[in-house]
């Protein structure tokens, strides 16, 4: 399972995060990590349609942090939750 209190800080305050706590909720969930020069692409090996880019920002923008927990909410309803 994730870090559900990570998650759910997130969902009530999507402002402010670091890069690292995003990656960090991200791996929780089982995603792997791709650096790319100027963003990081998120993909969890057995949804590979469950993807993600996210610009290197700190704090990271609210987007990227709805976008993820968007990610793992789908996650959850495809029933393989880490």
């Amino acid at each position: 399972m994730g870090d559900e209190k990570l998650r759910e800080k997130m969902r009530r305050s999507p402002a402010g995060w670091r890069l690292r706590e995003l990656h960090k909720l991200y791996r929780s969930y089982g995603f792997d990590r791709r650096e790319g020069s100027k963003h990081v692409i998120y993909r969890h090996p057995v949804y590979p349609q469950l993807r993600a880019t996210v610009a290197r920002h700190d704090p990271v923008r609210n987007v990227y942090v709805r976008d993820a927990l968007d990610l793992i909410d789908r996650l959850e309803a495809a029933g393989d939750v880490w």
